[in-house]
């Protein structure tokens, strides 16, 4: 079994070969921004912290494209939306909404939370645990309406 580490490095070299410059520039993208992160954390990143990093460059992605179509730049956007797709394919399969509720009731269960006040508590242990099967968003407003009632 490799590690997606090992995985995104082979992809890179397919891309080199086919001479696939959109899918080799995403790719590159990527191993620096995984590369970056070990220098600056002065560690070798698992599995779990490098869908962090994908997980991380692809918000970027879907804010740039908002952005670029807003301001007319659909040239710009496509070229974003191409890296995204490539980021994509490196992600775990998402959690459903209802898969992301019964986690986090799981989650809440666990850690003993009682209300509002123990989001923090709860947002901690979601991010270690959900960390790229599902987005952040969705699990903040599942862990609100949790604790909510």
């Amino acid at each position: 079994m490799t590690t997606l580490k090992e995985r995104i490095t082979e992809d890179m070299k397919a891309a080199m070969r086919a001479r696939d410059s959109e899918r080799l520039g995403a790719i590159r993208m990527l191993t620096a921004a995984i590369k970056q992160k070990e220098v600056d954390e002065r560690v070798e990143l698992d599995d779990t912290a490098v869908v962090g990093v994908v997980d991380k460059l692809l918000k970027q992605r879907r804010d740039s494209i908002e952005a670029f179509e807003k301001a007319g730049r659909q040239d710009l956007a496509d070229k974003e939306k191409a890296e995204a797709a490539v980021l994509q394919a490196y992600l775990p399969a998402r959690l459903s909404a209802d898969e992301i509720a019964a986690e986090v009731k799981a989650i809440v269960a666990e850690v003993g939370a009682k209300g509002p006040s123990d989001m923090g508590k709860v947002m901690g242990a979601a991010k270690s645990r959900l960390a790229g099967k599902a987005d952040m968003g969705q699990v903040s407003a599942a862990v609100k309406a949790a604790l909510a009632g």
